[in-house]
């Protein structure tokens, strides 16, 4: 327990820290809770083959919901924009496909890694998306619906607490729609499929 604790402040300050240096790029003050995180991983496809895209993982709250929830972790594939985030994420799931970049590259990223990942069963997204232009944010969400199977689900939670679609959701099905309050700040976790 003292463990966890410790390593949880750990993130934390690492998480504010990074956040602090670049606000835009960090998207929260914290890392996502663990009520956050579970809400998240609960959507894992139900074939065990398939990989599942974290976006922006951070220090790997959500990850470690998704290894929890019973996904192997040689089935992730996570592309984290900062190279501190994405060295501590290989130094705890050394067996998980981290992948350093940016996210609205992931076509390019996927396709030149080692194996070459070409769809995916789910995309777990932790992206600010509402601190980006919306022309970028439909280009991201263009690009999840290519890499996701058919049926496959995008699960994306935001700080904006209101009901309606993200504009960028318009291509998929929305099947979820929940605010998960014990987060800081509370979130919103949607859940789309293509």
């Amino acid at each position: 327990m003292a463990k966890r604790l410790i390593a949880t402040l750990n993130d934390s300050t690492l998480f504010l820290r990074e956040w602090l240096a670049n606000p835009q790029r960090t998207g929260a003050v914290a890392p996502s809770s663990p009520k956050l995180a579970a809400a998240m991983a609960r959507w894992l496809p139900s074939d065990p083959e398939s990989y599942v895209l974290e976006l922006g993982p951070g220090t790997g709250a959500v990850t470690q919901a998704l290894i929890e929830r019973g996904l192997r972790e040689d089935r992730l594939v996570a592309i984290e924009n900062n190279p501190k985030l994405a060295c501590l994420l290989r130094k705890r799931f050394p067996d998980a496909h981290i992948i350093t970049g940016d996210a609205w590259h992931m076509d390019v990223l996927l396709r030149e890694h080692a194996e070459s990942i070409e769809s995916v069963g789910a995309v777990i997204s932790s992206l600010p998306l509402l601190n980006f232009p919306p022309h970028k944010a439909d280009a991201l969400a263009e690009k999840i619906r290519a890499i996701l199977d058919h049926g496959g689900k995008w699960v994306q939670y935001s700080y904006h607490l209101g009901n309606g679609h993200h504009k960028s959701a318009t291509r998929f099905q929305r099947l979820a729609s929940k605010i998960i309050w014990l987060n800081l700040p509370p979130a919103r976790v949607n859940v789309y499929q293509k």
